[in-house]
Protein backbone atom coordinates (compact mmCIF):
# COMPACT_ATOMS: atom_id res chain seq x y z
CA UNK A 1 0.00 0.00 0.00
CA UNK A 2 1.36 3.65 -1.01
CA UNK A 3 1.86 6.16 1.98
CA UNK A 4 0.08 9.63 1.26
CA UNK A 5 3.14 12.13 0.97
CA UNK A 6 3.69 14.84 3.16
CA UNK A 7 2.33 17.18 0.96
CA UNK A 8 -1.11 15.51 -0.15
CA UNK A 9 -1.02 14.86 4.12
CA UNK A 10 -1.54 19.09 4.44
CA UNK A 11 -3.61 19.33 0.88
CA UNK A 12 -6.38 17.01 3.43
CA UNK A 13 -5.92 18.77 6.62
CA UNK A 14 -6.13 22.25 4.65
CA UNK A 15 -9.64 20.85 3.18
CA UNK A 16 -10.92 19.34 6.00
CA UNK A 17 -10.42 22.83 7.85
CA UNK A 18 -11.55 25.01 5.14
CA UNK A 19 -14.79 22.59 5.01
CA UNK A 20 -15.20 23.03 8.73
CA UNK A 21 -14.61 26.87 9.22
CA UNK A 22 -17.25 27.10 5.87
CA UNK A 23 -19.51 25.05 8.51
CA UNK A 24 -19.25 27.81 11.25
CA UNK A 25 -20.24 30.44 8.76
CA UNK A 26 -23.25 28.89 8.35
CA UNK A 27 -24.53 28.94 11.84
CA UNK A 28 -23.12 32.36 12.83
CA UNK A 29 -25.56 35.02 13.32
CA UNK A 30 -26.11 38.27 12.09
CA UNK A 31 -25.60 41.33 13.55
CA UNK A 32 -29.44 42.60 13.21
CA UNK A 33 -30.81 39.98 15.22
CA UNK A 34 -28.91 41.13 18.09
CA UNK A 35 -30.88 44.30 17.78
CA UNK A 36 -34.39 42.38 17.72
CA UNK A 37 -33.29 40.42 20.17
CA UNK A 38 -32.58 43.43 23.12
CA UNK A 39 -35.63 45.55 21.44
CA UNK A 40 -38.27 42.21 22.36
CA UNK A 41 -36.21 42.38 25.96
CA UNK A 42 -36.94 46.27 26.34
CA UNK A 43 -40.65 45.52 25.16
CA UNK A 44 -41.22 42.92 27.68
CA UNK A 45 -39.61 45.01 30.25
CA UNK A 46 -41.53 48.04 29.13
CA UNK A 47 -44.79 45.89 29.26
CA UNK A 48 -43.94 44.41 32.63
CA UNK A 49 -43.92 47.72 33.85
CA UNK A 50 -47.05 49.30 32.62
CA UNK A 51 -49.06 46.51 34.07
CA UNK A 52 -47.65 46.84 37.23
CA UNK A 53 -47.05 50.89 37.14
CA UNK A 54 -49.92 52.20 35.02
CA UNK A 55 -53.44 52.91 37.20
CA UNK A 56 -56.51 51.81 35.54
CA UNK A 57 -59.66 52.47 36.59
CA UNK A 58 -62.43 50.44 37.19
CA UNK A 59 -66.06 51.54 36.24
CA UNK A 60 -69.85 49.72 36.08
CA UNK A 61 -71.48 50.11 32.91
CA UNK A 62 -75.35 51.43 32.35
CA UNK A 63 -77.59 52.26 29.67
CA UNK A 64 -80.94 54.41 30.76
CA UNK A 65 -82.06 58.00 29.35
CA UNK A 66 -82.47 61.55 30.41
CA UNK A 67 -85.12 62.58 32.87
CA UNK A 68 -86.35 65.46 34.82
CA UNK A 69 -85.40 65.14 38.57
CA UNK A 70 -88.13 67.21 40.13
CA UNK A 71 -92.00 65.21 39.70
CA UNK A 72 -93.32 68.77 39.70
CA UNK A 73 -91.52 69.27 36.33
CA UNK A 74 -91.70 66.21 34.52
CA UNK A 75 -94.22 65.93 31.02
CA UNK A 76 -97.91 66.49 32.61
CA UNK A 77 -100.93 65.38 31.13
CA UNK A 78 -103.83 67.93 31.09
CA UNK A 79 -106.75 66.61 32.13
CA UNK A 80 -111.07 66.89 31.53
CA UNK A 81 -112.02 67.40 34.64
CA UNK A 82 -115.88 66.88 33.81
CA UNK A 83 -118.13 64.67 31.48
CA UNK A 84 -118.33 67.54 28.60
CA UNK A 85 -117.83 68.50 25.05
CA UNK A 86 -115.04 69.63 23.32
CA UNK A 87 -115.83 73.43 22.49
CA UNK A 88 -112.50 74.72 21.50
CA UNK A 89 -108.83 74.75 21.00
CA UNK A 90 -107.02 77.91 22.49
CA UNK A 91 -103.49 75.94 21.84
CA UNK A 92 -101.27 74.15 18.85
CA UNK A 93 -98.80 71.24 18.72
CA UNK A 94 -95.59 72.96 20.11
CA UNK A 95 -97.07 76.17 21.72
CA UNK A 96 -95.11 77.57 24.38
CA UNK A 97 -97.77 78.53 27.35
CA UNK A 98 -97.42 79.96 30.46
CA UNK A 99 -98.69 78.81 33.97
CA UNK A 100 -102.55 79.16 33.59
CA UNK A 101 -103.26 79.74 30.57
CA UNK A 102 -106.38 78.96 28.62
CA UNK A 103 -105.98 75.44 26.84
CA UNK A 104 -109.51 74.59 25.77
CA UNK A 105 -113.41 75.24 26.72
CA UNK A 106 -115.62 72.33 27.69
CA UNK A 107 -119.53 72.19 27.56
CA UNK A 108 -120.78 70.66 30.47
CA UNK A 109 -123.21 67.24 30.00
CA UNK A 110 -124.61 67.21 33.49
CA UNK A 111 -128.59 67.68 33.26
CA UNK A 112 -127.82 69.25 37.15
CA UNK A 113 -125.61 72.31 35.72
CA UNK A 114 -127.26 72.80 32.62
CA UNK A 115 -128.99 76.12 33.60
CA UNK A 116 -126.28 78.65 33.01
CA UNK A 117 -127.95 80.96 35.69
CA UNK A 118 -127.83 78.30 38.45
CA UNK A 119 -125.21 80.21 40.51
CA UNK A 120 -127.45 83.90 40.58
CA UNK A 121 -130.66 81.40 41.37
CA UNK A 122 -128.90 79.80 44.51
CA UNK A 123 -127.38 83.39 44.67
CA UNK A 124 -130.91 84.49 45.73
CA UNK A 125 -131.96 81.69 47.68
CA UNK A 126 -129.31 82.29 50.22
CA UNK A 127 -129.83 85.37 50.48
CA UNK A 128 -133.28 85.17 50.97
CA UNK A 129 -132.46 82.10 54.00
CA UNK A 130 -130.01 85.08 55.26
CA UNK A 131 -132.80 88.14 55.96
CA UNK A 132 -134.84 84.88 57.30
CA UNK A 133 -132.15 84.72 59.70
CA UNK A 134 -131.92 87.81 60.40
CA UNK A 135 -135.74 88.33 61.20
CA UNK A 136 -135.74 85.06 63.18
CA UNK A 137 -132.29 86.26 65.29
CA UNK A 138 -134.08 89.91 65.66
CA UNK A 139 -137.20 88.02 67.02
CA UNK A 140 -134.83 86.19 69.45
CA UNK A 141 -132.91 89.18 70.66
CA UNK A 142 -136.52 90.73 71.43
CA UNK A 143 -137.27 87.92 73.44
CA UNK A 144 -134.59 87.82 75.51
CA UNK A 145 -134.93 91.28 76.04
CA UNK A 146 -138.73 90.64 77.32
CA UNK A 147 -137.51 87.89 79.31
CA UNK A 148 -134.81 90.40 81.24
CA UNK A 149 -138.09 92.63 81.37
CA UNK A 150 -140.09 89.80 83.12
CA UNK A 151 -137.31 88.11 85.45
CA UNK A 152 -137.15 91.83 86.81
CA UNK A 153 -141.14 92.21 86.86
CA UNK A 154 -140.71 89.03 88.89
CA UNK A 155 -138.02 90.16 90.62
CA UNK A 156 -140.23 93.10 91.93
CA UNK A 157 -143.65 91.80 92.37
CA UNK A 158 -143.16 88.55 94.20
CA UNK A 159 -141.11 90.56 97.32
CA UNK A 160 -144.44 93.07 96.92
CA UNK A 161 -146.77 89.81 97.73
CA UNK A 162 -144.24 88.79 100.37
CA UNK A 163 -145.05 92.37 102.07
CA UNK A 164 -148.55 91.58 101.38
CA UNK A 165 -148.29 88.56 102.86
CA UNK A 166 -146.57 90.06 106.09
CA UNK A 167 -148.97 92.90 106.22
CA UNK A 168 -151.70 90.63 106.33
CA UNK A 169 -149.70 89.07 109.36
CA UNK A 170 -149.23 91.98 111.30
CA UNK A 171 -153.21 92.92 110.56
CA UNK A 172 -154.09 89.67 112.22
CA UNK A 173 -151.90 90.33 115.06
CA UNK A 174 -153.69 93.71 115.40
CA UNK A 175 -157.23 92.19 115.28
CA UNK A 176 -155.99 89.44 118.12
CA UNK A 177 -155.05 92.93 120.34
CA UNK A 178 -158.41 94.59 119.85
CA UNK A 179 -160.28 91.30 120.89
CA UNK A 180 -158.26 91.01 124.13
CA UNK A 181 -158.68 95.21 124.79
CA UNK A 182 -162.24 94.65 123.08
CA UNK A 183 -162.78 91.78 126.26
CA UNK A 184 -161.28 93.70 128.48
CA UNK A 185 -163.83 96.85 127.93
CA UNK A 186 -166.84 94.73 128.68
CA UNK A 187 -165.65 93.17 131.63
CA UNK A 188 -165.22 96.51 132.97
CA UNK A 189 -168.45 98.03 131.47
CA UNK A 190 -170.26 95.02 132.68
CA UNK A 191 -168.12 95.73 136.39
CA UNK A 192 -169.35 99.08 135.73
CA UNK A 193 -172.54 98.52 134.90
CA UNK A 194 -173.29 96.07 138.16
CA UNK A 195 -171.94 98.56 140.37
CA UNK A 196 -174.22 101.19 138.54
CA UNK A 197 -177.49 99.37 139.26
CA UNK A 198 -176.40 98.80 142.88
CA UNK A 199 -176.05 102.54 143.50
CA UNK A 200 -179.32 103.05 142.08
CA UNK A 201 -181.04 100.42 143.64
CA UNK A 202 -179.89 102.35 146.54
CA UNK A 203 -180.89 105.73 145.09
CA UNK A 204 -177.28 107.03 145.32
CA UNK A 205 -176.95 107.29 141.25
CA UNK A 206 -179.25 108.48 138.74
CA UNK A 207 -181.30 106.21 136.08
CA UNK A 208 -179.70 107.99 133.61
CA UNK A 209 -176.37 106.72 135.19
CA UNK A 210 -177.53 103.56 134.84
CA UNK A 211 -178.41 103.66 131.33
CA UNK A 212 -175.78 105.28 130.17
CA UNK A 213 -173.88 102.70 132.05
CA UNK A 214 -175.79 100.00 129.95
CA UNK A 215 -175.03 101.69 126.32
CA UNK A 216 -170.95 101.56 127.35
CA UNK A 217 -171.40 97.79 128.34
CA UNK A 218 -173.38 97.17 124.97
CA UNK A 219 -170.51 99.37 123.22
CA UNK A 220 -167.85 97.07 124.70
CA UNK A 221 -169.69 94.61 123.41
CA UNK A 222 -170.22 95.73 120.04
CA UNK A 223 -166.56 96.34 119.49
CA UNK A 224 -165.37 92.63 120.75
CA UNK A 225 -167.73 91.64 117.93
CA UNK A 226 -166.14 93.79 115.27
CA UNK A 227 -162.56 92.89 116.75
CA UNK A 228 -163.21 89.32 116.07
CA UNK A 229 -164.92 89.98 112.93
CA UNK A 230 -161.78 92.01 112.06
CA UNK A 231 -159.79 89.44 112.92
CA UNK A 232 -161.49 86.74 110.74
CA UNK A 233 -161.10 89.30 107.78
CA UNK A 234 -157.59 89.69 108.84
CA UNK A 235 -156.92 85.63 108.12
CA UNK A 236 -158.42 85.47 105.41
CA UNK A 237 -156.81 88.43 103.80
CA UNK A 238 -153.39 86.44 104.85
CA UNK A 239 -154.57 83.47 102.81
CA UNK A 240 -155.23 85.02 99.97
CA UNK A 241 -151.74 87.57 100.30
CA UNK A 242 -150.37 83.84 100.09
CA UNK A 243 -152.11 82.78 97.46
CA UNK A 244 -151.37 86.09 95.29
CA UNK A 245 -147.46 85.37 96.17
CA UNK A 246 -147.83 81.86 94.90
CA UNK A 247 -150.04 83.08 91.73
CA UNK A 248 -147.28 85.46 91.13
CA UNK A 249 -144.95 83.59 91.23
CA UNK A 250 -146.55 80.80 88.83
CA UNK A 251 -147.62 83.20 86.34
CA UNK A 252 -144.43 84.94 86.20
CA UNK A 253 -142.61 81.31 85.51
CA UNK A 254 -144.75 80.86 83.29
CA UNK A 255 -144.64 83.86 81.51
CA UNK A 256 -141.06 82.69 81.10
CA UNK A 257 -141.42 79.62 80.36
CA UNK A 258 -143.31 80.42 77.19
CA UNK A 259 -140.81 83.20 76.12
CA UNK A 260 -138.29 80.64 76.58
CA UNK A 261 -139.82 78.39 74.56
CA UNK A 262 -140.65 81.26 71.92
CA UNK A 263 -136.87 81.73 72.34
CA UNK A 264 -135.71 77.86 71.73
CA UNK A 265 -138.09 78.17 68.51
CA UNK A 266 -136.62 81.41 67.21
CA UNK A 267 -132.92 79.54 67.93
CA UNK A 268 -134.07 75.95 66.36
CA UNK A 269 -135.50 78.17 63.07
CA UNK A 270 -132.14 80.15 63.03
CA UNK A 271 -129.58 76.97 63.20
CA UNK A 272 -132.35 75.53 60.50
CA UNK A 273 -131.98 78.23 58.42
CA UNK A 274 -127.93 78.45 59.30
CA UNK A 275 -128.07 75.00 57.77
CA UNK A 276 -129.98 75.46 54.71
CA UNK A 277 -127.39 78.70 53.96
CA UNK A 278 -124.22 76.32 54.55
CA UNK A 279 -125.90 73.78 52.12
CA UNK A 280 -126.66 76.35 49.37
CA UNK A 281 -122.96 77.58 49.66
CA UNK A 282 -121.74 74.40 49.09
CA UNK A 283 -124.36 74.09 46.37
CA UNK A 284 -123.14 77.27 44.79
CA UNK A 285 -119.05 76.40 45.57
CA UNK A 286 -119.90 73.71 43.64
CA UNK A 287 -121.59 75.01 40.91
CA UNK A 288 -118.94 77.77 40.27
CA UNK A 289 -116.24 75.66 40.64
CA UNK A 290 -118.11 73.21 38.27
CA UNK A 291 -118.29 76.56 35.99
CA UNK A 292 -114.76 77.29 36.29
CA UNK A 293 -114.02 73.67 35.10
CA UNK A 294 -115.35 74.05 31.97
CA UNK A 295 -112.57 76.22 30.86
CA UNK A 296 -109.05 74.14 30.80
CA UNK A 297 -105.55 75.78 31.98
CA UNK A 298 -102.39 75.19 31.61
CA UNK A 299 -101.21 73.60 35.25
CA UNK A 300 -97.87 75.01 34.54
CA UNK A 301 -95.21 76.87 31.98
CA UNK A 302 -94.04 74.47 29.32
CA UNK A 303 -94.45 73.63 25.68
CA UNK A 304 -97.11 71.39 24.11
CA UNK A 305 -96.17 68.24 23.04
CA UNK A 306 -99.43 66.84 21.57
CA UNK A 307 -103.23 67.66 21.13
CA UNK A 308 -104.58 64.05 21.92
CA UNK A 309 -108.20 64.95 21.21
CA UNK A 310 -108.86 67.35 18.25
CA UNK A 311 -112.28 68.72 16.92
CA UNK A 312 -114.35 70.37 18.30
CA UNK A 313 -117.97 68.77 19.67
CA UNK A 314 -115.71 65.44 20.42
CA UNK A 315 -117.16 64.16 23.93
CA UNK A 316 -114.70 63.41 26.60
CA UNK A 317 -114.93 61.81 30.25
CA UNK A 318 -113.52 62.92 33.63
CA UNK A 319 -109.51 62.34 33.82
CA UNK A 320 -109.80 61.92 29.73
CA UNK A 321 -106.14 63.63 28.84
CA UNK A 322 -106.42 66.35 26.31
CA UNK A 323 -102.86 67.22 25.78
CA UNK A 324 -99.30 66.64 27.14
CA UNK A 325 -96.84 69.53 28.53
CA UNK A 326 -93.63 69.21 28.88
CA UNK A 327 -92.94 72.12 31.71
CA UNK A 328 -89.52 74.39 31.39
CA UNK A 329 -86.80 73.08 33.20
CA UNK A 330 -82.95 72.88 33.21
CA UNK A 331 -83.00 70.04 36.36
CA UNK A 332 -82.28 67.23 33.85
CA UNK A 333 -80.73 63.64 35.43
CA UNK A 334 -79.81 60.92 34.01
CA UNK A 335 -80.91 57.49 35.28
CA UNK A 336 -79.45 54.25 34.42
CA UNK A 337 -79.88 50.91 34.66
CA UNK A 338 -77.36 48.88 36.47
CA UNK A 339 -77.44 45.19 37.20
CA UNK A 340 -77.79 43.27 40.33
CA UNK A 341 -74.23 42.21 40.23
CA UNK A 342 -72.59 45.43 39.81
CA UNK A 343 -75.44 47.53 41.87
CA UNK A 344 -73.45 46.27 45.15
CA UNK A 345 -70.58 48.15 43.95
CA UNK A 346 -72.52 51.40 43.39
CA UNK A 347 -72.12 54.09 46.34
CA UNK A 348 -74.21 57.50 46.29
CA UNK A 349 -71.72 60.17 45.60
CA UNK A 350 -69.50 58.09 42.84
CA UNK A 351 -68.71 60.26 39.78
CA UNK A 352 -69.95 59.01 36.36
CA UNK A 353 -69.26 59.92 32.71
CA UNK A 354 -71.91 59.84 30.62
CA UNK A 355 -71.94 59.70 26.96
CA UNK A 356 -75.47 61.48 25.53
CA UNK A 357 -77.28 60.12 22.31
CA UNK A 358 -76.16 62.12 19.10
CA UNK A 359 -73.47 63.48 20.56
CA UNK A 360 -69.98 62.25 19.44
CA UNK A 361 -68.04 60.75 22.29
CA UNK A 362 -64.87 58.92 23.01
CA UNK A 363 -64.41 57.18 26.23
CA UNK A 364 -61.85 55.04 27.58
CA UNK A 365 -63.65 53.88 31.00
CA UNK A 366 -59.65 52.84 31.95
CA UNK A 367 -58.85 56.68 32.01
CA UNK A 368 -61.65 59.01 32.03
CA UNK A 369 -59.10 61.95 31.76
CA UNK A 370 -58.75 61.76 28.57
CA UNK A 371 -62.18 60.93 27.48
CA UNK A 372 -63.59 63.19 24.48
CA UNK A 373 -67.20 64.47 24.26
CA UNK A 374 -68.50 62.93 27.55
CA UNK A 375 -69.95 64.77 30.76
CA UNK A 376 -69.69 64.52 34.29
CA UNK A 377 -71.70 63.37 36.41
CA UNK A 378 -72.73 61.89 40.52
CA UNK A 379 -74.61 59.45 41.53
CA UNK A 380 -77.32 60.95 43.23
CA UNK A 381 -80.07 58.16 44.03
CA UNK A 382 -79.80 54.05 43.73
CA UNK A 383 -83.08 52.52 44.34
CA UNK A 384 -84.40 50.14 47.16
CA UNK A 385 -85.58 47.65 44.75
CA UNK A 386 -85.21 46.74 41.63
CA UNK A 387 -87.46 46.81 38.56
CA UNK A 388 -88.49 43.08 38.46
CA UNK A 389 -85.82 42.03 36.29
CA UNK A 390 -83.01 42.22 38.91
CA UNK A 391 -81.95 45.71 37.28
CA UNK A 392 -81.75 48.88 39.56
CA UNK A 393 -81.94 52.51 38.46
CA UNK A 394 -79.50 54.72 39.43
CA UNK A 395 -79.71 58.55 38.99
CA UNK A 396 -77.14 60.50 37.91
CA UNK A 397 -77.05 64.94 38.83
CA UNK A 398 -74.72 67.04 36.98
CA UNK A 399 -71.48 67.25 38.61
CA UNK A 400 -71.88 70.76 39.48
CA UNK A 401 -68.91 70.84 42.21
CA UNK A 402 -66.37 70.10 38.56
CA UNK A 403 -68.56 72.43 36.51
CA UNK A 404 -68.23 75.30 38.82
CA UNK A 405 -64.48 75.24 39.17
CA UNK A 406 -64.41 74.76 35.80
CA UNK A 407 -62.40 71.11 35.10
CA UNK A 408 -65.80 69.70 33.59
CA UNK A 409 -67.80 71.52 31.38
CA UNK A 410 -71.88 71.76 31.73
CA UNK A 411 -74.51 69.70 30.28
CA UNK A 412 -76.04 70.72 27.43
CA UNK A 413 -79.38 73.33 27.57
CA UNK A 414 -82.80 71.44 27.30
CA UNK A 415 -82.99 73.02 23.71
CA UNK A 416 -80.45 70.18 22.56
CA UNK A 417 -80.84 67.51 25.62
CA UNK A 418 -84.43 66.29 25.85
CA UNK A 419 -86.24 64.23 28.35
CA UNK A 420 -86.01 60.49 26.99
CA UNK A 421 -82.70 60.69 25.00
CA UNK A 422 -80.54 58.18 25.62
CA UNK A 423 -77.31 57.90 27.15
CA UNK A 424 -74.56 55.39 28.74
CA UNK A 425 -72.53 55.86 31.67
CA UNK A 426 -69.78 54.27 33.28
CA UNK A 427 -69.60 54.72 37.27
CA UNK A 428 -66.26 54.94 38.44
CA UNK A 429 -65.13 52.70 41.28
CA UNK A 430 -61.47 52.53 42.68
CA UNK A 431 -58.07 52.84 40.84
CA UNK A 432 -55.98 49.75 40.11
CA UNK A 433 -52.75 48.69 38.41
CA UNK A 434 -53.31 47.59 34.49
CA UNK A 435 -51.86 44.11 35.43
CA UNK A 436 -54.54 43.17 37.75
CA UNK A 437 -57.66 44.44 36.13
CA UNK A 438 -56.21 42.35 32.82
CA UNK A 439 -55.98 39.60 35.50
CA UNK A 440 -59.34 40.60 37.06
CA UNK A 441 -61.18 40.03 33.28
CA UNK A 442 -59.33 37.25 32.35
CA UNK A 443 -60.94 35.37 35.72
CA UNK A 444 -64.07 37.39 35.63
CA UNK A 445 -63.78 38.51 38.58
CA UNK A 446 -66.03 41.46 39.97
CA UNK A 447 -63.92 45.04 40.48
CA UNK A 448 -62.32 46.04 43.36
CA UNK A 449 -63.92 48.82 45.87
CA UNK A 450 -63.04 49.45 49.08
CA UNK A 451 -64.46 47.74 52.29
CA UNK A 452 -65.73 50.81 53.99
CA UNK A 453 -68.09 51.87 51.23
CA UNK A 454 -69.86 48.57 51.28
CA UNK A 455 -70.36 49.23 55.06
CA UNK A 456 -67.61 46.41 55.89
CA UNK A 457 -65.39 46.17 58.74
CA UNK A 458 -61.83 44.79 59.12
CA UNK A 459 -61.56 41.49 60.93
CA UNK A 460 -59.16 43.69 63.54
CA UNK A 461 -61.87 45.70 63.99
CA UNK A 462 -64.31 42.68 64.31
CA UNK A 463 -61.68 41.02 66.61
CA UNK A 464 -61.50 44.21 68.72
CA UNK A 465 -65.27 44.33 69.40
CA UNK A 466 -65.46 40.69 70.02
CA UNK A 467 -62.63 41.05 72.86
CA UNK A 468 -64.33 44.36 73.84
CA UNK A 469 -67.83 42.67 74.21
CA UNK A 470 -66.41 39.67 76.14
CA UNK A 471 -64.31 41.97 78.36
CA UNK A 472 -67.76 43.29 79.53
Amino acid sequence: MKMPTDKERSDEISATQRTKYQSLKTVESTPGFGVVAIVLSLLLFGVAAMLIFVPWQQSVEGIGKIMILSPMERPQNIEAQIPARLTQWHIRDGQSVKKGQLVAELSDLDSKFLDPEQAKRVEGQKQALTARRCATQSRHKALGEQLESLKRSQGAAVPSAKERAHQAKDRILAAEQAIEAAKQNVVTTELNLHRLKDLFEKGLRSKRDQELSELDHTRALTDSQRASASLEIAKRDQILAVYDQDKVAADTDAAMSSIRASMASAQETIESTSSEIYKLDIDLQNVRKRMEQRLVYAPCGGKIVRLLRVGAGEMVDPGTVLAVIAPETTDLAAELVVSDNDVPLVAVGRPVRLQFAGWPALQFSGWPSIAVGTFGGRVAVIDAVDDGRSNYRVIVKPDTEAISKGSDQPWPSTSFLRPGAETSGWIMLDTVPLGFELWRQFNAFPPTVNPEELGLHKRSDIGKSDSKRKAK
